[in-house]
């Protein structure tokens, strides 16, 4: 079966990961988002994941508290989420590497890139967590930054959304959907599909992004190429 995407990156949100609880990990809800990798997965698809740690800890909600310290203490909830999603795709029959932009080596790999791309080219799905390392960046710049130094060929951005609105679709019932946009309307609009940093990331190293919802199989429909959600690319 033809794929239109060989290399891929995913970027889970931490709150996916969470389901209804709305907070913390639930084990079946990352298990039924594990599957539909696999899935993706079995179709030949090279799968690298960066997940988010906003279902335990928002840097930019933290008060007070310094913002390098904060931040870092999300980098640590990324890397509590990579393992729950390592384990369920391991549950799952898939071999999977986790890679962190942090020292730990009891953990997980460091990330180099080199190895990183070895690993995809033998197969395995490779997540990486502690975003990009350092504080003041999201997860989001992290996707858009590991997608291109692995030469993936789009970023799919899965979330809780079946594509990018004008404005807030829970809020606005007239909301509009986008089928296609360019990277310079997200910038100029400031549309909700990425942080400008990594909207910017993605423009100027021409990496296309999908953004659709995790409804079961919508991973497999956007490797094959299937019409969904809102396509992002200059």
């Amino acid at each position: 079966m033809s794929i239109k995407y060989n290399r891929i990156l995913i970027k889970l949100s931490g709150e996916a990961l969470a389901g209804e609880k709305g907070f913390g990990l639930d084990y079946p809800t990352v298990l039924e988002i594990c599957k539909n990798i696999k899935d993706a997965h079995d179709l030949g698809a090279e799968i690298a994941i960066v997940v988010g740690g906003g279902n335990f800890w928002r840097g930019r909600s933290s008060g007070d508290m310094e913002r390098t310290r904060a931040d870092q203490i999300g980098m640590l909830a990324t890397v509590m989420n990579a393992l729950s999603v390592a384990d369920a795709l391991e549950h799952l029959g898939v071999e999977v590497r986790v890679q962190a932009a942090l020292q730990m080596q009891q953990v997980a790999e460091p990330y180099i890139r080199n190895r990183a791309t070895r690993h995809l080219e033998k197969g395995r799905v490779v997540i990486f967590a502690c975003g990009t390392g350092n504080p003041f960046f999201s997860t989001d710049t992290a996707a858009a930054l590991r997608a291109a130094e692995i030469n993936a060929d789009i970023i799919f951005k899965a979330t809780m959304v079946d594509g990018v609105y004008d404005k807030d679709p829970k809020k606005y019932p007239d909301a509009v959907k986008y089928d296609t946009l360019s990277f310079t309307q997200v910038l100029t609009d400031q549309l909700n599909v990425m942080d400008m940093t990594a909207a910017t990331m993605c423009r100027d190293n021409k990496l296309p992004i999908l953004v659709f919802d995790m409804v079961d199989g919508n991973i497999v429909k956007a490797i094959k190429g299937e019409t969904i959600g809102t396509l992002v690319q200059e």
